[in-house]
C-alpha cells in the first residue's frame, strides 16, 4: 500500500486561506502534494510569481519537512492584469510614496505570520534576469508569474532546464478553453508535453504536474 501524501496542517492551511491571493484550496493541495514529491529530491523547490505569498506558504511547508529550501521570484510590481484599470488590481498593495505595486512588504507578513520566513529565500527581480544567474537543479519549478506570451514563455525558457531528471514542472491557470482565461500558460503546458522532457502526472482544474522524463525543453 502507497503512504498517503502528507497533507498541510491545519495551522498551514489556515495560513494560506487567510493569506491574499488567487488560488483556491483543491488547488493549493495539489501544489503541496507536488512540492512534497519532490522534495525527497533533496533540491530546492521554486515558484515564479509570489505575489502577496499565498502558494510560497504551500512550497515552504513541504521544502520544511523535506529539509530543502523554498524560493520564490517576483519584481512585486504586479502583473499586467494587476495594474490599476484592470480585473485584479487591489489598490490596498500600491505604495503611496512611489504610486506603483509593490507586493513585498505584505508578502513578508504573510510569510511571518505563518512562521516561514526561515525556510524562504525570496528572489526580487525579473524572472528572466534572476534565471539567468540562477545555475543549480531544481526539485521543482512551479510557473505562476505574468500570463502573456512573452512572460510565460520566458519562465518556461528561464526555469524548466534547471528542472531535475525526476523533478516536477507545475504550470498553474491552464486553461484548454480560451472562455475560461487566458491562454498562454495553456501554450507553455502544450509546449512541455510536445518537447517530449515532460510527462503529465496530474491534473487539478487550472494546475497542471508534469515530470521530468528526458532531456531539453
Amino acid at each position: 500500500m502507497t503512504a498517503a501524501t502528507p497533507s498541510p496542517s491545519p495551522e498551514v492551511l489556515a495560513a494560506f486561506e487567510a493569506a491574499k491571493g488567487f488560488m483556491p484550496v483543491h488547488e493549493g493541495l495539489a501544489l503541496h502534494a507536488a512540492a512534497t514529491e519532490a522534495g525527497a529530491l533533496g533540491l530546492p523547490l521554486l515558484e515564479v510569481g509570489t505575489y502577496c505569498g499565498r502558494s510560497t506558504i504551500l512550497l515552504a511547508d513541504a521544502a520544511r519537512t523535506a529539509g530543502v529550501g523554498a524560493l520564490t521570484v517576483d519584481h512585486h510590481r504586479g502583473s499586467e492584469e494587476q495594474q490599476p484599470g484592470w480585473e485584479y488590481h487591489d489598490p490596498s498593495v500600491v505604495d503611496p510614496e512611489v504610486g506603483l505595486m509593490d507586493t513585498l512588504p505584505t508578502f513578508r507578513r504573510t510569510l511571518h505570520r505563518a512562521g516561514l520566513e526561515e525556510h524562504v529565500v525570496a528572489l526580487v527581480g525579473r524572472s528572466p534576469q534572476v534565471a539567468a544567474v540562477w545555475a543549480g537543479p531544481l526539485g521543482l519549478a512551479f510557473i505562476d508569474g505574468g500570463h502573456t506570451d512573452e512572460h510565460a514563455n520566458g519562465d518556461y525558457d528561464g526555469w524548466a532546464p534547471h528542472v531535475a531528471e525526476g523533478g516536477l514542472l507545475v504550470i498553474h491557470d491552464v486553461f484548454p478553453d480560451p472562455a475560461d482565461g487566458g491562454q498562454a500558460p495553456y501554450r507553455v503546458y502544450l509546449r512541455a508535453l510536445a518537447s517530449g522532457a515532460f510527462a503529465e502526472v496530474s491534473v487539478t482544474d487550472s494546475l497542471r504536474v508534469l515530470r521530468r522524463t528526458g532531456e531539453g525543453i
